[in-house]
């Protein structure tokens, strides 16, 4: 099987740029540029333990590189939701709600099919790093690491949304400092390790645990998570 890596930092397509946040207690839907800008590279993220691709989302039904990455990966769970007031009951709570600062117990994988949003992510010295993503644009957030997400003035997004097994969404939010996650993402990328984002464990693998509801609206499915 052929090894699917993810683009070289810088060299790639897309529409993901990044930058430091200003928490100037604006709406959280704006872009939040210190003035002038503090713009973070590709190469940054990685460090991270960011992972993106560009892909052409117009043909995301039916697409060969796709479907290599997910191969690759062992996403063998996907959904598509779509986030906006037409679509999302509760709207203006439900967004406030995906802000709130949590980790995972696995990867975080989305591939923008329309529409745009913000992925906000700590850095070693724990500032907020802004990550603007589009339609084309699939970022993997590591297993344990600190995140948001936020929809942007357009208040528009269509994703995918990928898993390892089946899917848990479930958000354990800030301190998670004693977390099995949060260890491993810290011994991993904060503290010297090997920085390689591996793709997590299957569900079946892992106990159970019970998923928060936070409903979005998928294409037949319940959601609990944009």
């Amino acid at each position: 099987m052929a090894t699917v890596a993810a683009p070289a930092p810088g060299s790639r397509p897309g529409k993901i740029e990044a930058w430091y946040y200003n928490d100037d207690g604006a709406d959280q839907r704006l872009p939040h540029k210190y003035e002038p800008n503090r713009p973070v590279p590709l190469e940054k993220l990685t460090e991270l333990g960011v992972i993106q691709w560009a892909l052409d989302a117009d043909k995301y039904e039916d697409d060969a590189e796709l479907e290599a990455i997910r191969e690759e990966r062992g996403y063998s769970y996907k959904d598509v939701i779509t986030v906006s007031p037409e679509k999302l009951p509760g709207y203006e709570e439900k967004i406030k709600s995906f802000f709130e600062e949590h980790i995972h117990t696995d990867e975080e994988i989305r591939y923008v099919l329309d529409g745009t949003g913000y992925f906000d992510v700590r850095d070693e010295n724990d500032e907020w790093i802004r990550i603007f993503c589009g339609k084309g644009d699939m970022i993997v957030l590591p297993e344990g690491m600190y995140h948001r997400f936020t929809m942007d003035e357009q208040n528009y997004i269509k994703a995918m949304r990928l898993f390892v097994g089946e899917p848990v969404w479930t958000p354990y939010n800030r301190p998670q400092e004693d977390n099995p996650s949060r260890t491993k993402y810290v011994n991993a990328f904060l503290s010297g390790g090997e920085n390689k984002a591996e793709p997590s464990e299957p569900a079946e693998k892992r106990p159970r645990v019970e998923e928060e509801e936070v409903a979005a609206t998928t294409e037949g499915k319940t959601s609990t998570e944009a």
